[in-house]
């Protein structure tokens, strides 16, 4: 799959989710919520800067900006590249395993495409800690007009990283590199414990503003 899914319009998208296809999957749809929430971080830094009002938080504002658009790109950017990475596990399955030399070849496929197919989103973990870290800078000081709109954000980025965990984990027990399965199970239980613990701080953040 070489087509950039977010090229494709909503509906196109969701129907193309919705098919037979077996990509794009969760996988891609992690990705796309944690671009959804990096985009939503923007949205409330953008409401916020350059306002009087809120003056003391122009610097933090500033520094959001700077930082958030690029993750969003990226996580962006992983909707197409998960989608492409299953469907290069699917490839390498398909390869013949008549002689030695073709089920040798197809194990050294299959085991750089199960890698590809955690790598991703393991990204995908790191980018919604990220965006989340960001979420909890406009939840505590952004304009409180946008205060859901930050709200909404920690609970898609927690939702990516939560999904692209799953894709991460059950990729792993196809992979022979035992020191690349450990290294990425622990820095993937590490993401998902960082964003989890910091979803929680933006969703008490956003309770207690709006009331």
């Amino acid at each position: 799959m070489s087509q950039d899914l977010t090229r494709l319009e909503v509906t196109a998208f969701l129907d193309l989710l919705a098919s037979e296809e077996p990509a794009p999957g969760g996988g891609s749809a992690s990705a796309l919520a944690v671009a959804a929430a990096a985009a939503l971080v923007e949205m409330v830094a953008r409401l916020t800067l350059g306002r009087a009002e809120f003056a003391q938080a122009q610097t933090d504002m500033e520094a959001v900006l700077r930082v958030v658009p690029g993750l969003g790109r990226e996580a962006a950017d992983l909707v197409s590249r998960d989608a492409e990475a299953f469907q290069g596990v699917i490839a390498a399955l398909r390869l013949p395993k008549v002689t030695d030399e073709e089920k040798a070849q197809r194990r050294e496929a299959l085991e750089q495409a199960n890698r590809r197919a955690a790598e991703v989103p393991l990204r995908v973990t790191t980018l919604a800690a990220e965006v989340l870290g960001l979420a909890r800078v406009v939840a505590e000081q952004g304009n409180p007009s946008a205060i859901t709109d930050a709200g909404v954000a920690g609970r898609l980025a927690l939702a990516g990283a939560e999904g692209a965990g799953l894709n991460v984990r059950i990729n792993l027990p196809g992979i022979k590199d035992e020191g690349f399965r450990r290294r990425a199970s622990e820095e993937v239980q590490r993401n998902l414990e960082l964003a989890r613990r910091i979803a929680a701080e933006v969703a008490a953040t956003v309770e207690r503003r709006m009331s």
